[in-house]
C-alpha cells in the first residue's frame, strides 16, 4: 500500500501583489514568493514577459482557487510604440522584419484610436502563449516555424494617446481578457503605414486590486525570514471575488457547504439567482458556487481562507 506524500510548505492563503520588474519572467516570479513565504502553493494570474513590469498578482495556497475571476478581470497597461519597425515578437526583444521611413503625426494617431476601441478583431503574436496543435506558439517561432495563428475578438474599453513624439507614442490601454498589448502596437504601426513594435510596457492595475496593493520584490526579499512581516502584505483571499454576489450563511450551513451539499439561503436580501456567488461566515470564506431558485450549490470549497 503506497503512503500519500505529505505536502511540504505553510498552508498559507492569500494574494502578494507583485510589482515585477523588468529582466525576470512570471514562473521565476512564482518560485521566489513560493520560497520566500514557505507557501504549499503557488501561482500567478496573468503572464507578464520579462520585458514588462507591474502589476503581477500572485496566489498562495487555496487563493490559487480563485485565479479564475483575477484572469476574467480588466486590465490596464501604459506602453510606448517605437515607429519604423516590426519585429518578430512585436517587442525590442526581436529581429526586425519590416522597416520604414515614413513617422505618423498626433493627430494621424488620434484618428486611429476610435478603430481600436470597443470589441476588436485581433490576431495573437507569433511569439505568444497561444495553443496552436496542443503547443505554445512562443515554442514553435523559436524554431524559426512562421504559423497561421487564428484572430479572435477582445475587448478594448479605452486606448488613450498619452504623449506623442516624431519616433514614438505613450498609450494607456484599458481591456479584457486576452488582448495582446505587442498585437496593437503592431496593428496600429501597419495601418499607420510606418511599423511599430514596443519598446516600454507595464501594467499599472488588474481587477479589482489597486496601485497601493503593490509591493516590490526587492521589498519583500529584505522580509525574508519574517514571516509575520511577509504575512502582513498578503491581500485576503476574496479580494479576487469582489466583483461577484456574497451570500452569508450561518455556522450549521458552513458544515453542509464543506460536504459539498447545497443549501437554502434565507432572509429577506437572499440572493434567489446568480450564475456566481460566494458564501461566507463571519470573515471566513467557505465556498464558491452557483444559486439557483435560492438553493447555494458550491463548485469550489475553502478550509482556512478569509473575505
Amino acid at each position: 500500500m503506497s503512503r500519500q506524500r505529505k505536502k511540504k510548505g505553510r498552508p498559507i492563503s492569500g494574494w502578494v501583489i507583485l510589482d515585477k520588474p523588468v529582466g525576470i519572467g512570471s514562473t521565476q516570479c512564482v518560485s521566489k514568493i513560493k520560497w520566500l513565504y514557505q507557501a504549499a502553493k503557488a501561482g500567478h494570474a496573468g503572464t507578464l514577459d520579462p520585458l514588462a513590469s507591474g502589476m503581477l498578482p500572485l496566489a498562495l495556497g487555496e487563493a490559487t482557487r480563485t485565479v479564475p475571476f483575477i484572469m476574467d478581470g480588466q486590465k490596464t497597461y501604459r506602453f510606448t510604440v517605437t515607429w519604423g519597425a516590426e519585429t518578430n515578437t512585436d517587442d525590442l526583444a526581436g529581429e526586425v522584419t519590416n522597416k520604414s521611413d515614413e513617422r505618423p503625426s498626433k493627430d494621424d494617431i488620434l484618428a486611429l484610436l476610435p478603430n481600436y476601441t470597443g470589441e476588436i478583431e485581433q490576431v495573437p503574436p507569433q511569439f505568444s502563449a497561444v495553443k496552436i496543435d496542443g503547443e505554445r506558439a512562443y515554442k514553435r517561432a523559436r524554431d524559426g516555424e512562421e504559423m497561421e495563428i487564428k484572430s479572435r475578438i477582445v475587448k478594448i474599453e479605452r486606448l488613450a494617446l498619452v504623449e506623442s513624439t516624431n519616433d514614438t507614442a505613450i498609450f494607456e490601454v484599458l481591456c479584457g481578457k486576452g488582448t495582446y498589448v505587442r498585437a496593437l502596437a503592431r496593428d496600429m504601426g501597419r495601418d499607420l503605414k510606418c511599423y511599430g513594435h514596443i519598446t516600454e510596457l507595464r501594467r499599472t492595475s488588474v481587477a479589482p486590486f489597486l496601485e497601493e496593493d503593490l509591493i516590490s520584490l526587492e521589498d519583500l526579499i529584505a522580509m525574508e525570514g519574517e514571516i509575520e512581516k511577509l504575512d502582513g502584505e498578503l491581500c485576503t483571499t476574496g479580494t479576487a471575488l469582489d466583483n461577484i454576489l456574497e451570500a452569508p450563511v450561518t455556522k450549521e450551513q458552513v458544515h453542509r457547504l464543506r460536504l459539498g451539499n447545497a443549501i437554502v439561503l434565507r432572509g429577506r436580501d437572499a440572493i434567489a439567482q446568480a450564475d456566481e456567488a460566494f458564501a461566507s461566515n463571519g470573515d471566513e470564506l467557505i465556498a464558491i458556487g452557483e444559486v439557483d431558485r435560492g438553493q447555494f450549490k458550491p463548485k469550489r470549497v475553502f478550509q482556512h481562507s478569509f473575505v
